[in-house]
């Protein structure tokens, strides 16, 4: 028996479906959808601040069957 649940990361140059399409080949369905920002450290004078650059999706599967 393999692991019942995995992580699935969307990747730069992939859709959202084309992720779900390659966790149903490998067996797995969504079971969460988890989404986080990506911050870029911008500094103006003596102020640091982090600026949304984008954002990071990563589905939790679980296995068919």
């Amino acid at each position: 028996m393999g692991k019942s649940k995995l992580t699935f990361e969307v990747q730069e140059n992939e859709s959202i479906g084309e992720c779900i399409e390659r966790m149903k080949k490998l067996g797995y369905s969504p079971t969460r959808r988890i989404e986080k920002p990506i911050f870029q450290e911008v500094i103006n004078n003596d102020q640091t601040t982090y600026e949304p650059i984008g954002r990071q999706i990563i589905f939790e599967a679980k296995e068919n069957g």
